[in-house]
């Protein structure tokens, strides 16, 4: 199967596009392995300092000329791209999948999402709507209106290569907006994959050069991003340690941030709890993806008079767990994106055992036939104290921590005390207990669901999170202001000046 062919892509890469051209650069190479089966796919070339600047300055003109066009024009334009992406689902789909390692649905699943936020946005582009106010003053009008920021910079991670890009940029462009994407270095190319499929749009369309711009980079090119005060919004998503440091660069110069960083997910089965629900919440929560979402299922919260019923529906459950190849439909678990991360995943579990964790299903690497790769590992359970200092850390990898509760009080106060504000859940057939759950006394996180799990969300509803998950929204509601500047409007249509409050001024 070659995944690569239909989407343009050749074995050796440049990695710098300015949404037309692809441009040289005296940048290092990055090499991408896959973690499926630990094969070499390609290798791209980095930007370079004097390449990121030309890039940018490129991204300033076109801005210039973007912001004219009207705004249904570049959601037309937007639409176009959501049926591009429909022509290549299945091959960018699958590039997914072998790139990062999830499963062959879910990488179809994340170019499902990129096509429905197109479907969004294309909508979006004829509702960009400011509001009218009523004068004090008599033969005034107030009104006020949003104008497209600029440059957008996209700083996006690994477990969603190409999904959170197309949140960002397809609500940037109908906003008027001009965008700089610096993928994960870990998958560079389903970032080029996408770069081409926009390019053959823009260029049909006669888009300036400079609006759509993609920079493989590492560290530095995302440090480059944050201090640089052309660009006027930075989108990044990825660990609290990254977002932070992100997020001090950008407010040192006065520019916007918009954040999404790392959660520590629980789900709340209360005695009242369909334990069918309960269980696939929280399987595909925890194991999903091999636990690499943003949104997995970190901690499950379980009233004591169930607690042991679920813990063996959930064991016998996860011993039922196919682990392999994610292209091959049968397999439920892929790897972990590289040997990093398998080394965190042991690095976590030795942390948990040393403050006292009991495990109910024993984590290891795989080992054989099929695991050459020495990226897949096996989903764990440990039953642990929501204080350990490894529950209060979020970890990228297949580990589920169970924590055992008496009230519902209790249960609330446990999964709002981590650092993380992200998605949460509550499984209960009682609706005083939803009811509470979704009140300012209950969750914290952005994101709060009844009878569904913590992980996965559709494009309408804006997505993001608290507390040190930094406070962002992108997607879908009126996320869609923070890729704008307001402006408020005051119109006189008389012949007199008079003044605000009833102030008076004569001379």
């Amino acid at each position: 199967m070659n995944i690569l062919s239909p989407l343009r892509i050749q074995a050796k890469n440049k990695g710098v596009s300015t949404g037309v051209n692809w441009l040289a650069s005296k940048g290092s190479v990055i090499d991408s392995y896959s973690p499926v089966d630990g094969k070499l796919i390609a290798s791209v070339t980095t930007a370079d300092k004097k390449t990121y600047d030309a890039v940018i300055e490129q991204a300033k003109q076109a801005f210039i000329e973007w912001r004219l066009t009207p705004a249904p024009k570049r959601g037309e334009i937007v639409r176009q791209i959501g049926d591009e992406l429909r022509k290549n689902k299945q091959a960018l789909g699958q590039l997914v999948s072998y790139e990062m390692g999830k499963s062959l649905q879910e990488g179809l699943g994340e170019v499902q999402e990129m096509i429905d936020i197109c479907d969004f946005a294309v909508g979006l582009s004829r509702q960009l709507h400011g509001l009218t106010m009523h004068s004090e003053r008599p033969g005034h009008r107030m009104y006020e209106q949003y104008h497209p920021l600029g440059i957008v910079g996209i700083i996006s991670a690994f477990n969603f290569p190409v999904a959170v890009w197309s949140w960002n940029s397809m609500l940037a462009w109908v906003c008027g907006d001009v965008c700089v994407w610096k993928p994960s270095e870990k998958t560079p190319l389903c970032a080029i994959a996408c770069q081409n499929i926009v390019t053959k749009v823009f260029k049909k369309n006669s888009v300036p050069e400079g609006v759509s711009n993609l920079i493989i980079g590492e560290r530095e090119t995302g440090e480059w991003m944050s201090n640089d005060k052309r660009i006027a919004l930075i989108s990044a998503t990825g660990s609290t340690r990254m977002g932070k440091a992100v997020g001090t660069a950008v407010a040192a110069r006065m520019g916007k941030s918009l954040l999404e960083l790392g959660g520590n997910n629980a789900i709340i089965i209360t005695e009242n709890a369909d334990l069918n629900i309960a269980l696939t919440a929280a399987l595909f929560g925890a194991a999903g993806t091999a636990g690499q979402r943003c949104t997995t299922t970190r901690r499950l919260i379980i009233h004591k008079k169930i607690y042991h019923q679920f813990k063996d529906k959930l064991v016998n459950a996860y011993h039922q767990l196919k682990i392999g190849n994610p292209l091959e439909a049968q397999n439920h678990v892929g790897p972990l994106i590289d040997k990093d991360a398998v080394n965190n995943y042991l690095n976590a579990i030795a942390a948990a055992k040393k403050e006292g964790a009991k495990f109910i299903i024993e984590g290891d690497v795989l080992k054989g036939r099929g695991y050459e790769s020495g990226c897949y590992v096996q989903p764990c359970i440990a039953e642990v104290k929501n204080s350990f200092a490894i529950v209060q850390h979020e970890t990228f990898a297949p580990i589920l921590y169970l924590i055992k509760y008496a009230t519902l009080d209790e249960a609330i106060a446990l999964q709002n005390d981590v650092p993380q504000g992200l998605s949460s859940s509550i499984i209960t057939n009682n609706l005083r207990e939803a009811e509470q759950f979704l009140s300012a006394a209950g969750s914290d996180c952005g994101i709060a669901n009844v009878n569904i799990g913590t992980s996965g969300a559709e494009i309408g509803g804006a997505f993001g999170g608290e507390k040190e998950t930094g406070g962002g929204r992108e997607s879908g509601s009126d996320a869609w202001k923070a890729y704008m500047r307001r402006q408020t409007n005051t119109i006189n249509y008389t012949d007199k000046l008079p003044l605000a409050q009833g102030i008076k001024f004569t001379v």
